[in-house]
């Protein structure tokens, strides 16, 4: 268990714990409020978990500056429905 004031000063020495394989308890006024533990062996719900564990294994590098995307236009076509085709191509 660990302050939040302790893990703020000595955050670099419990991330290297964790890396070990430890679990730290953050706590606030003696009361728990967060888990940290290392990212191997987690189930990843999110997109961003995913990635991150994908990071720790060095499988993929993060972007260090935020993506800007182009505004999503649909283009307008003649003709039938994509989804009504593949239903007929379906009977």
């Amino acid at each position: 268990m660990v302050g939040i004031k302790e893990l703020k000063n000595r955050l670099t020495y419990y991330l290297r714990l964790t890396r070990r394989g430890d679990r730290i308890i953050v706590t606030d006024r003696g009361a728990p409020v967060a888990l940290i533990h290392g990212i191997d062996g987690v189930d990843t719900d999110t997109m961003e978990e995913r990635l991150a564990a994908l990071a720790g294994k060095g499988m993929v590098r993060l972007p260090t500056k935020p993506v800007k995307l182009a505004p999503f236009r649909p283009i307008g076509v003649k003709g039938k429905a994509a989804s009504a085709i593949i239903i007929e191509e379906r009977r």
